[in-house]
């Protein structure tokens, strides 16, 4: 899908002023890239004056493109006109554009553009794009016409953007529906995929390990609920797929597929996403072992390295402070915002706020401080463990084996150091 978004406070009027004048620039120069002798042949349909397609592209390499992107290609014979209506717009200039994504309230829009010059985009940003050909009656294609006209409009275009339930393809699956009598919904909404909306951002974001762990960081339980085919159509590819298994009333009355016929008008050269998420436990836990093991022999060699000393004091508020700032992210984003996918974030019991109260003691790590460092450093710890045991209560079911693999070692590791540094100052003081 196409991840771009407007961020103004209301719908149409003032705002739609402002926001035509800061449409992004790929959508400014949209009608000055048709190339006749590169435009891959049209599909045409047959003998009435409208046919109607539902246009896909294939995922490219930024991270709003690895899931795809999908539009509404009608071809009208008696305009003589191909417009293919878009969902997925928005805008990062847009006033007040970072705060109504941090808060989850972004407006996207929708706009019709000549189809050619649509696909000659995607071409030339090497992503695939396939057409399907969908079959209605001459009535229902004038009634979809109709609707996406009307939803153009400078009052209706604007929609509260959500990741997974409400988005561009989302918008598309439903106009379909719509004008399919409902048949989409019918056949795909009980029908169980055994997946989840996170199993689908796991395998579309393996590219890219640090947007990978991010999400995995900020993604909470509702992610995880098992997701209909109606619901897996948050993916452009996935409502190509499910509709080739729709049927819908043909002109005898007897069904028919609501695939009429399929074209490939472009085949991306780049690599497909993986069909299923990597299984990166292993490196995760790896990596946790080591920060932890370099915390406790950090901390053992600085009673009598001062290089050691600040290697360790380095280390160890470098994770509480990272540690800290992302665990208020995780409670922000569940307690002030509308991220609904952030909600019932177990990952709190791995980062949490509460690790910059250890930040002042480590810096300080005196005699007088060590014995609170103790007890911080181990309730932390605890809250961690207690993070992964829960694990055998039905009620902690979401998805975050790598993080638990990442953190709990730390978390372990700098309690232990903390309790050698508790035993080691006193007794140098002392001496």
């Amino acid at each position: 899908m196409s991840w771009r978004s407007r961020a103004a406070g209301q719908r149409g009027g003032g705002g739609l002023a402002t926001s035509l004048k800061l449409v992004p620039a790929f959508l400014v120069s949209l009608s000055a890239i048709v190339s006749a002798q590169d435009t891959a042949p049209l599909p045409r349909g047959p003998a009435d004056e409208l046919t109607v397609y539902l246009m896909t592209m294939g995922p490219g390499k930024a991270v709003w493109e690895r899931f795809g992107h999908n539009a509404i290609w009608i071809h009208d014979r008696a305009r003589g006109t191909d417009q293919a209506y878009n969902y997925g717009l928005f805008d990062l200039r847009q006033e007040n554009f970072l705060v109504r994504f941090l808060q989850g309230r972004m407006w996207y829009w929708m706009q019709g553009f000549p189809s050619e010059s649509y696909v000659q985009l995607y071409r030339r940003a090497n992503r695939s794009v396939w057409v399907q050909e969908l079959e209605m009656s001459p009535e229902a294609k004038r009634d979809l016409q109709n609707f996406l006209e009307w939803n153009e409009l400078p009052e209706n275009r604007f929609y509260h953007y959500d990741y997974y339930r409400d988005n561009c393809s989302t918008r598309v699956r439903d106009a379909l529906d719509r004008a399919l009598g409902g048949r989409i919904k019918d056949y795909a909404g009980t029908l169980a995929t055994g997946k989840t909306y996170r199993f689908h951002t796991q395998r579309l974001t393996a590219n890219d390990p640090f947007v990978y762990t991010g999400l995995m960081l900020g993604l909470g339980q509702p992610v995880d609920r098992e997701i209909s085919a109606w619901d897996e159509m948050f993916l452009p590819l996935a409502l190509r797929d499910h509709i080739r298994n729709v049927t819908v009333r043909g002109a005898g009355g007897s069904p028919v597929p609501a695939v009429r016929s399929e074209q490939t008008l472009f085949e991306s050269t780049e690599r497909p996403p993986p069909q299923a998420p990597p299984f990166w436990l292993p490196a995760y836990m790896a990596l946790g072992v080591v920060v932890a093991a370099a915390t406790i022999a950090l901390a053992r060699a600085g009673t009598g390295s001062p290089a050691s000393r600040r290697g360790f004091m380095a280390l160890s508020a470098g994770w509480t402070l990272l540690a800290g700032i992302f665990g208020l992210v995780l409670a922000g984003l569940w307690a002030f915002t509308d991220h609904a996918a952030a909600y019932q974030n177990e990952n709190l019991l791995q980062l949490n706020p509460l690790q910059l109260a250890l930040l002042p003691l480590l810096v300080r790590s005196t005699s007088s401080s060590t014995g609170r460092l103790v007890w911080i450093s181990g309730f932390l710890a605890a809250l961690s463990l207690a993070g992964l045991v829960l694990k055998l209560l039905p009620g902690f079911y979401q998805v975050n084996a790598e993080i638990i693999g990442l953190a709990l070692p730390i978390h372990l590791g700098l309690a232990a150091a903390c309790y050698y540094l508790s035993r080691c100052i006193p007794s140098r003081a002392s001496a």
